[in-house]
């Protein structure tokens, strides 16, 4: 999830904070201003309720602040910071004649209030815009993606020496959050990790995170995740139905396979990392999706090219090609928690003999593991399994990928021309002449580079390619 302070400052001059362009180090204390307030007093109580409901336009109005207040003995109203006098008959310029008649009829009392603001009452953006050197029309740096517990922010150079600044104010703003972290260069290795600096807060990468209605445990140091991808996690499971056959080829710790598993699926999950391969497997426990999820730790290269092979050593662990499912079945008046199950009803789910999508989530070099494809039902033992299924359908592929362009190029290229630089490469790589291809531009990483998902029918002349050099 991606959290961002509102960029436009709602308040007035009269209540933002002081500024101290000087600061390095977060001074709370320095954030306290007192504005003086003019506050009504009826003495029939009737009459608040009455005020605020026909003229509220002539109280304070300002957030997390109460228009009614307690002061000892007596509830007042406070009105806006335009209003500056205490004498009932000077009021009559400051104020509409209607609210004057009001009050005068109603032998309004008036009373100074000071409105005292502290550190608590400002937002991040409010207090990053006081201490940081920030041009008018640029947004202070406050937004971030949570992951967790954790906040993971990308700073620009320009920020880097208030990064800790920047970092414990966003930890005292946001209630969730415990650790601040920013990342201090680009994702270079093959695992797809970045290195990171604490800015903020625990020393604690283990987190925990709600995703598909599924929990998600791992280490944020030593794998990859990306909370700005939920959307795009659910829109592919979307297309998934239950008792089909998915091979999520760069599976990371799960958040395509395992909420697949949840929808029956089953799943022949691979990871290369050694750390997504452990969390992969931890959250396939914790998820209760053991049964639907095999978890492999092998190069993707390897796991396509041997996809057939694994099918068919996962179907010999299962008699009849069958996963036997025990579910609680309770009354519809029972609870949860209460003591004894109704009964137990076994379903039966039989294992489908041919995959119906692979999944390919490494966008810098997805396209790259393709060539595959090349000849991967070619194995004698699975054409025999697939020859007696009449129900036999080829898979698509579903490939993650960016297309990368120069700042310089003129004119900018369209998101067709893009698409079908992409759609070239593919059929370069599968060496074929065409492809059915569906393009879904999932997001921009940068203006110049667009991340795409590339769906297909992986062609038969693929598939069943009769020369496979391994």
């Amino acid at each position: 999830m991606t959290t961002s302070a509102p960029h436009e400052l709602s308040l007035s001059e009269t209540y933002l904070p002081p500024v101290n362009k000087n600061m390095r180090h977060l001074d709370r204390s320095f954030f306290y201003k007192e504005v003086p307030l003019v506050a009504l007093y009826f003495e029939d109580p009737k009459l608040i309720n009455d005020f605020i409901k026909n003229h509220k336009d002539v109280l304070l109005g300002v957030r997390s602040v109460p228009n009614l207040v307690k002061v000892p003995n007596i509830k007042e109203l406070l009105t806006k910071n335009d209003i500056k006098t205490t004498n009932l008959h000077e009021l009559k310029s400051q104020v509409s004649t209607e609210i004057f008649h009001y009050l005068t009829a109603n032998q309004t009392l008036l009373f100074p209030y000071t409105l005292k603001l502290d550190y608590s009452f400002w937002k991040t953006d409010e207090i990053l815009n006081a201490i940081l050197p920030i041009q008018n029309e640029e947004n202070p740096p406050s937004s971030f993606t949570t992951t967790g517990h954790i906040a993971h922010m990308n700073l620009k150079e320009e920020y880097l020496p208030y990064k800790n600044l920047i970092g414990q104010v966003i930890l005292d703003k946001t209630k969730a959050i415990k650790t601040v972290v920013t990342k201090t260069n680009s994702i270079e290795t093959k695992f797809r990790t970045f290195p990171m600096e604490i800015i903020a807060g625990e020393n604690n990468f283990d987190v925990e995170q709600k995703e598909s209605n599924c929990i998600f445990r791992f280490n944020f140091e030593k794998v990859y995740w990306n909370s700005r991808l939920h959307t795009e996690h659910d829109r592919l499971i979307n297309l998934f139905q239950p008792n089909q056959l998915i091979c999520d080829v760069m599976a990371g710790v799960g958040p395509f396979a395992i909420p697949a598993a949840k929808k029956k699926c089953v799943v022949l999950a691979n990871d290369l990392n050694p750390e997504s391969f452990k969390y992969l497997k931890i959250n396939n426990k914790l998820n209760k999706t053991e049964k639907f999820v095999q978890c492999y730790n092998l190069d993707g290269n390897d796991f396509i090219k041997n996809c057939t092979q694994n099918l068919i050593v996962f179907l010999s662990k299962h008699f009849d090609n069958t996963i036997i499912v025990k579910k609680e079945i309770r009354n519809k008046k029972q609870k949860k928690n209460d003591g004894e199950i109704s009964h137990l009803e076994t379903i039966k789910l039989k294992i489908p003999n041919f995959y119906s999508h692979f999944i390919m989530n490494l966008p810098d070099s997805a396209l790259e593991f393709l060539p595959s494809f090349i000849g991967c039902y070619s194995d004698i033992n699975y054409q025999k399994l697939i020859q007696s299924d009449a129900s036999f359908k080829l898979p698509y592929i579903h490939v993650y990928c960016f297309e990368k362009f120069s700042p310089s190029e003129k004119p900018e290229p369209s998101i067709e021309e893009l698409q079908q630089r992409i759609y070239l490469k593919i059929i370069n790589l599968l060496n074929c002449k065409k492809i059915d291809a569906k393009f879904h531009l999932v997001r921009k990483v940068a203006p110049t580079k667009p991340m795409f998902c590339v769906s297909f029918l992986l062609p038969e002349c693929v598939a069943f390619k009769k020369h496979f050099n391994s």
